[in-house]
């Protein structure tokens, strides 16, 4: 039996609503097992797990957006999802978001793939017949969208699933800049600068910024951000040459693994610069636009302060063929 097809009620037919009350309406997760991995760079990235399979089960990596973690609400529906089922599923964190800082100046971006691949590295070498599944939300899409494009045959996910994804990130920045979307950003920025100040302030890391405290507080756009702190710290010419060779769009093409990407038509975080021309997408790859769902929200049903959703029957359906 598929999913029910995605309506939403009445009371959520805004794409505001859809993105915001999901935040406000988390639930419980299940109790997770920390793990730490060390990085050859020295820094590192937390993993939580809930369950723990055994070589030849399934495990499901989750891959957070920005800023977010194994607290955000699409986390921990999935992993109540999962432990339900008796599926094993880890979160990856990117750097500096399981809580505690990273020990490096650079931090994580959209078009980070290294870390994924080492966290991968690690599922496989420990179980080696598992089938390896991935979910990514948001930035986290993007950036298993690209991995899924540059490793090809190659790739460490067997099935993969992408939600509100910016795959192309200059079109959305440049959509976070108007009307209510500013909210959104402002949000994420304000969460982007105090991580840059605490590094700015450091003793010992600095001297490694790109920038002083009196900069931090001028950049109030992810274009202004990017350029002037994500682009430098991880080796890009500047804000159009990161946003050029992180987004995924162009990687659709190259993806040879079963995956799904669904966007909603009224993301306030995206255009329709990130729906994909049908000679965009691998025949891997199965493309769902729903109308509405705002950004990362779909919710389907229920009441005001009990929703209920989409996005986890349909990303486990597609992921195990079960209902």
């Amino acid at each position: 039996m598929t999913p029910d097809k995605f309506s939403p009620p009445w009371w959520a037919r805004s794409p505001h609503i859809q993105t915001i009350l999901p935040v406000l309406t988390k639930e419980q997760s299940p109790k997770v097992t920390r793990e730490r991995l060390e990085l050859a760079d020295g820094d590192f990235i937390d993993l939580d797990w809930c369950g723990q399979a055994s070589n030849g089960e399934p495990v499901l990596v989750l891959i957070h957006g920005l800023e977010g973690s194994s607290e955000s609400h699409y986390a921990r529906r999935m992993l109540n999802q999962c432990h339900l089922r008796g599926l094993t599923a880890v979160v990856h964190h990117h750097r500096s978001c399981s809580g505690l800082p990273n020990r490096l100046a650079r931090s994580y971006h959209s078009g980070d793939t290294q870390d994924l691949g080492h966290t991968l590295a690690q599922i496989r070498a420990r179980l080696p017949d598992s089938p390896v599944w991935a979910c990514g939300y948001s930035l986290g899409g993007n950036v298993v969208t690209k991995y899924l494009g540059e490793t090809g045959s190659d790739s460490l996910i067997d099935r993969a699933v992408v939600v509100s994804a910016p795959l192309q990130l200059g079109a959305c920045a440049e959509r976070l800049k108007a009307g209510f979307s500013r909210v959104y950003q402002n949000y994420l920025i304000r969460q982007l600068q105090a991580k840059t100040l605490e590094k700015v302030n450091h003793p010992q890391l600095g001297r490694q910024m790109p920038l002083d405290e009196s900069k931090v507080r001028e950049l109030t756009t992810f274009h202004q951000f990017d350029d002037a702190v994500t682009a430098p710290l991880h080796g890009f010419k500047g804000v159009q040459d990161y946003y050029q060779r992180a987004s995924g769009m162009p990687f659709l093409a190259k993806i040879q693994v079963p995956t799904l990407v669904l966007h909603a038509g009224d993301d306030p975080f995206m255009t329709s610069d990130v729906i994909p021309p049908p000679n965009g997408l691998a025949p891997n790859v199965e493309y769902e636009l729903q109308p509405l769902g705002g950004h990362v929200g779909f919710i389907n049903g229920g009441l005001p302060w009990r929703p209920r959703y989409y996005l986890e029957p349909r990303i486990l359906y597609f992921l195990t063929g079960e209902s």
